[in-house]
């Protein structure tokens, strides 16, 4: 398990564990809570992968974020141009209706999506809503929500092997984006 959670040889050969086919259950003492730590964007730019840890950096978990997600969050936490962001409309929103986002666990596998279940407070008809995680992380970035996940989840959605290295390069090597093969000309 300890090679499973070694940051050191985090790569882009990054995939997801089998389904889990339901949420995972847990304990608000099972939690470890996670922070922005950096973005992994590798040859494929087209799945990059917001890296967090937790606060003694012994966890990381990396979540797959879409490009644009991705430049959201980048230029969300660029301190040398004025603030900015998409979510601040939604921000505002929330607020004047009284609803805030209490913290966001990671939940659920299906396919090559992790799913997060964003717990909230001052709504009349609900308390949770499971998203994505492609589709949370750069607001919960901007409302700075506390972000959490157990340890199982931590080690199923991490899995590196030499397998998929040669399997990521196959697929690279077979050709699909280059010019003149009539897809993307």
């Amino acid at each position: 398990m300890k090679d499973l959670l070694d940051s050191q040889n985090l790569k882009a050969q990054i995939v997801f564990a089998q389904n889990t086919h339901e949420e995972e259950t847990f304990h608000q003492n099972d939690l470890v809570q996670l922070f922005p730590y950096g973005l992994s964007v590798t040859t494929d730019a087209t799945r990059p992968f917001l890296l967090l840890k937790d606060e003694a950096h012994v966890y990381t978990l990396p979540v797959a974020v879409s490009p644009i997600d991705a430049g959201v969050a980048l230029s969300q936490n660029n301190k040398v141009v004025a603030e900015s962001s998409p979510h601040k409309f939604t921000a505002l929103l929330l607020q004047s209706l009284g609803i805030e986002i209490k913290q966001a666990v990671f939940v659920e596998i299906k396919g090559s999506h992790q799913y997060v279940r964003l717990y909230i407070s001052g709504h009349p008809a609900t308390n949770s809503v499971k998203l994505r995680a492609d589709e949370a992380m750069s607001l919960c970035m901007y409302l700075q929500v506390p972000l959490f996940a157990t340890k199982n989840f931590i080690g199923r959605s991490r899995i590196l092997n030499a397998e998929i290295e040669s399997g990521a390069q196959k697929a690279q090597n077979f050709g699909f984006m280059d010019k003149g093969f009539g897809y993307l000309n």
